[in-house]
């Protein structure tokens, strides 16, 4: 039986802004500009940058993705974690409760963030009509084998399933980098 295939995207270090912090490191009213449209339908990566500062490092021209979110936060690798000196969580998109500290710096100002500093969970996005065809719900983990030169099956994958998604697979860098170019990949329903 032929395994669902899904396209892999990889997502580098991105920070997604509230209304309130937008406004204090861009100034009063200020509205993101699109430069990118994403795969996901409404989000693209804005001509805005920001800096991110941990304890032992920083890094100075960050993506800010759109459009604003209810609350601020900061997706990074791994790597990115040691080279910041901070210990963020493994998280899904907007589960920041606990999650790393950090500092940004805008143009026009700066903040401190207590909490929002996480490393994404390895996740697919999925239209519901896709999750049907492929017999897989909201929230249920699936693996994802990967060929190529370095084959491998990525583990611990939790489907989000919306109207509001086109299916897609996101990992971050330090995985598309174990990789090494392969594009596509094969849904593993346990």
């Amino acid at each position: 039986m032929e395994l669902p295939k899904i396209t892999i995207e990889g997502s580098g270090r991105h920070v997604h802004l509230s209304i309130e912090d937008l406004e204090t490191l861009f100034g009063k009213g200020y509205q993101l500009t699109p430069k990118k449209w994403l795969s996901q339908p409404g989000q693209f990566a804005s001509e805005e940058r920001v800096k991110i500062v941990g304890p032992k490092g920083s890094f100075p021209s960050v993506s800010v993705l759109g459009p604003v979110r209810p609350a601020t936060q900061v997706e990074i690798s791994f790597t990115d974690a040691r080279t910041l000196g901070i210990t963020p969580p493994v998280r899904e998109s907007g589960d920041i409760k606990g999650s790393a500290p950090i500092h940004i710096v805008g143009p026009k100002g700066e903040i401190d963030i207590s909490e929002g500093v996480i490393v994404a969970k390895r996740h697919i996005h999925m239209t519901p009509e896709d999750a049907e065809k492929m017999g897989i719900k909201d929230k249920q983990i699936v693996k994802v084998k990967v060929g190529g030169e370095r084959a491998l099956i990525f583990d611990e994958v939790v489907a989000r399933v919306s109207p509001k998604y086109a299916t897609f697979m996101h990992i971050d860098f330090d995985e598309v980098n174990a990789i090494s170019g392969v594009t596509e990949g094969e849904i593993i329903v346990d």
